[in-house]
């Protein structure tokens, strides 16, 4: 077993959650030759539970590849995936401005889920886990979005915030991982490390 995990996400957040962790890794970033947007597509009808389980796998599959073409040697491999959604209805990462301010008015004012999976690859065994919190906001007005919107946070977030920024002065209420909120449940995650034979 290696000292270190590959973590094959662009998040800076889940870098520092490993780290929490006390586990280093190695970042395992997909090539330009990959279509990583692709993976996020949400199928018709699909759950907010279904889709980020899938997503994630697809990530993990992608991360297993891409270690084999690199040649590199091999270790753990993390991935994780988080949506936002209330109801049935998914909020990905905003396309620009005008969909995070969409997003955050409609999200303003309710209770939320945020959902994130986190899967594992060892050699051949695959382990995965689901992290499921609710995030209350209280209402928010439309010039208080704006500000939000135009410090430029939410870009790159699903549903257009970032639980450990600024609009925490808008989130009245919290239940489930905070950790897992803000994109790597590290519970879950431990868990995950541990029966995968990292020690930790």
């Amino acid at each position: 077993m290696t000292d270190f995990i590959y973590l094959a996400s662009q998040s800076p957040r889940r870098r520092q959650l490993l780290e929490q962790l006390g586990v280093s890794c190695e970042l395992l970033l997909a090539d330009a030759s990959e279509d990583s947007e692709a993976l996020e597509a949400v199928l018709a009808g699909e759950s907010p539970t279904a889709y980020v389980q899938r997503v994630t796998q697809l990530k993990l599959d992608a991360a297993v590849a891409r270690l084999k073409r690199r040649g590199l040697p091999p270790a753990l491999v993390l991935c994780s995936d988080t949506t936002v959604a209330l109801a049935r209805r998914i909020y990905g990462k905003p396309d620009d401005g005008n969909d995070a301010v969409r997003m955050l008015g409609e999200l303003a004012g309710t209770t939320h889920r945020v959902l994130t999976a986190v899967a594992v690859q060892h050699r051949s065994e695959r382990l995965q886990a689901l992290s499921v919190s609710r995030v209350t906001f209280a209402p928010m007005s439309p010039a208080q979005i704006r500000t939000y919107v135009a410090s430029g946070e939410p870009m790159g977030k699903a549903g257009a915030y970032a639980v450990q920024g600024r609009v925490a002065m808008f989130i009245s209420h919290i239940s489930g991982s905070y950790s897992g909120i803000m994109g790597l449940p590290l519970h879950e995650t431990a868990g995950l490390l541990r029966a995968a034979g990292l020690k930790i």
